[in-house]
């Protein structure tokens, strides 16, 4: 069975820091695209971050520079370091997986798998 978890979200002021991690129960997880998105209260899930299996990142141009994806395959988990966060970051963020085929285009319809979700909440 498919697990994907994520922890690490929280309350922080804004310009400060968050680390989400999310740990995946995928007999392959080395071969997927992981991905994280997240979605703000009445608006549409979207794409944040992604990175191939070979560890090639995308992000999406509101976070560039702020924001680092990363992925320890040997562990099989998964990581978003949010740095300088603005209340407009608020949101839950959810991890995902899929094949690596459009990983780069952070569309969630090319993620197969999805994680429950944590809430990240930045205040001005």
């Amino acid at each position: 069975q498919v697990q994907l978890v994520e922890s690490g979200g929280g309350s922080v002021q804004a310009g400060g820091s968050l680390r989400l991690s999310c740990a995946a129960s995928l007999s392959t997880y080395s071969s997927y695209c992981m991905g994280w998105f997240r979605q703000a209260p009445g608006l549409e899930r979207e794409g944040v971050a992604s990175i191939l299996s070979d560890g090639s990142t995308y992000y999406a141009d509101s976070v560039k520079g702020r924001f680092t994806i990363s992925r320890d395959n040997a562990k099989s988990t998964l990581s978003l370091q949010m740095n300088s966060l603005e209340p407009e970051d608020t949101a839950i963020y959810y991890c995902a997986a899929g094949g690596n085929w459009r990983c780069d285009r952070l569309q969630s319809r090319y993620f197969g798998y999805w994680g429950q979700g944590t809430q990240v909440t930045v205040s001005s």
